[in-house]
């Protein structure tokens, strides 16, 4: 940072003080090493100043100060994700949403919450619950991400097959421009063809085209009693056929998350008791919840043995039975800890995952001989998860060339390198695999429009 910029910074960090106060603008070591990085552990490092918001008007008042003085800024949420997307320099200026918080009406009849974005995911899902109703978006990360954050990246989950993405659970929202405008896109019905949908704009958007400070979130029936089956399948072709008729026979699962063999061993493994629930020599394992009835279910599985789609099968008959079922896919919670892990996240059509991870699989086998790799994911909603372990590769590990190994072969195959994720810093110099150059011309138009200074979120998605 020159003395220059230095002298910037200080001086829209004392304006800001002046606006807002002490306590809602923090430097130096009051400054949690929270707010450094993100999940990732990316480049953290301490923001020149953490702004603290207490309401909406403070945010405005804050991005107003900031544009004027050319001053970047960083939103930030819960600092889950998974892409680099809130994690800043130590020349720009973080804005938490943390004291953006709370439940501010649930609507019975039009079943909708609204709230505030520094709300956790858990606490709306809870509040909704004692109301006799279901927030479908779930994450690992409920307890800690905030929703502005879930909207902001466009959250998904294992639920997406059945709910959608969070961009259809949102029916309005409140945002904040670059330079302080209030856009109230607080709406609560389903049918609103009053021009533009503008709310769009911002789901997504990863904080930079605006701060989002509020939003409606549409809810559901609680889905009642679930069935977990874990099914044992052939082949990749026998996973899209097993779906698509419990689709038509049973409706659409809450859940159907899919493992490749060497994923459901090594989560097997991991257990308290490594016993496998059946033969782990079977080349893919599915794991479906359904709320549909259980003699249904049977009826189905039953159809599904006999047209060769599944040859073995777990139906839990129990919830503790359900849950040790679960602990193997969820094994994904200890890769921190028992793997250095190179994490993709990424989309394809439906019918040509299987053939992704065979030819992803080859080209990295061809490449680093030995290497170990796993793939599993929600392939109901086309995505597709698969980690590298960076233990079983050259020493310092070819980050770089293995990321562009998979993104190229995701864009040979018409993919998309996110799926759920988002892009922030860590996936976008690997964007134009999945976005045209004309496409991403438009969107370096929109960001001009929406923050002509570039100070939201600045290198994050587009650079």
């Amino acid at each position: 940072m020159t003395d220059v910029h230095q002298t910037i910074v200080q001086q829209t960090i004392a304006t800001l003080r002046e606006a807002l106060g002490d306590a809602q603008v923090l430097t130096g070591q009051a400054i949690s090493q929270r707010h450094y990085s993100d999940w990732t552990r990316h480049a953290p490092a301490c923001p020149a100043a953490l702004i603290l918001p207490r309401d909406t008007q403070d945010v405005s008042t804050a991005l107003r100060i900031c544009n004027a003085a050319k001053q970047p800024v960083v939103p930030q949420g819960g600092m889950t994700g998974l892409a680099g997307g809130a994690v800043p320099t130590s020349g720009d200026i973080a804005l938490s949403l943390d004291r953006l918080r709370g439940i501010e009406e649930i609507d019975v009849a039009a079943a909708t919450v609204s709230v505030w974005a520094g709300t956790t995911l858990q606490e709306i899902q809870q509040a909704v619950a004692d109301a006799g109703y279901l927030f479908p978006l779930d994450l690992g990360a409920r307890g800690s991400c905030q929703i502005g954050g879930n909207i902001a990246t466009n959250a998904g989950g294992n639920a997406v097959i059945r709910y959608g993405m969070t961009r259809e659970l949102v029916l309005g929202l409140e945002v904040v421009l670059a330079d302080g405008r209030v856009l109230n896109l607080m709406n609560k019905m389903i049918k609103n063809n009053c021009g533009y949908d503008l709310k769009q704009c911002f789901i997504g958007s990863e904080g930079t085209l605006g701060v989002i400070t509020r939003a409606v979130l549409k809810l559901a029936p609680q889905p009642g009693e679930t069935t977990t089956l874990l099914c044992a399948l052939p082949n990749y072709p026998s996973a899209v056929a097993l779906l698509r008729r419990i689709q038509r026979e049973a409706g659409t699962p809450q859940a159907y998350e899919l493992m490749w063999q060497d994923f459901f061993r090594m989560g097997v493994s991991w257990l308290e008791n490594p016993v496998p629930p059946m033969s782990d020599q079977h080349p893919l394992y599915v794991l479906l919840e359904s709320s549909a009835r259980r003699d249904v279910l049977e009826q189905v599985l039953d159809d599904a043995v006999g047209a060769g789609e599944v040859v073995d099968a777990v139906l839990a008959s129990s919830h503790a039975q359900a849950r040790s079922l679960w602990k193997i896919r969820e094994a994904t919670g200890e890769f921190p800890t028992r793997l250095a892990p190179l994490n993709f996240d990424i989309s394809l059509p439906i019918g040509q995952i299987g053939d992704f991870a065979q030819l992803c699989r080859a080209r990295l086998e061809q490449r680093w001989p030995g290497n170990r790799s796993v793939y599993f994911g929600h392939i109901g909603d086309s995505n597709l998860h698969l980690t590298v372990d960076c233990h079983s590769l050259p020493q310092p590990a070819p980050v770089l060339e293995i990321e562009e190994l998979v993104y190229s072969a995701v864009g040979e195959l018409g993919g998309a390198v996110s799926a759920e994720h988002g892009i922030g810093l860590l996936k976008r110099d690997f964007l134009h695999h999945s976005v045209s150059d004309e496409a991403l011309a438009v969107m370096h138009q929109l960001k001009s429009c929406f923050d002509p200074n570039g100070i939201l979120n600045p290198g994050k998605v587009l650079g």
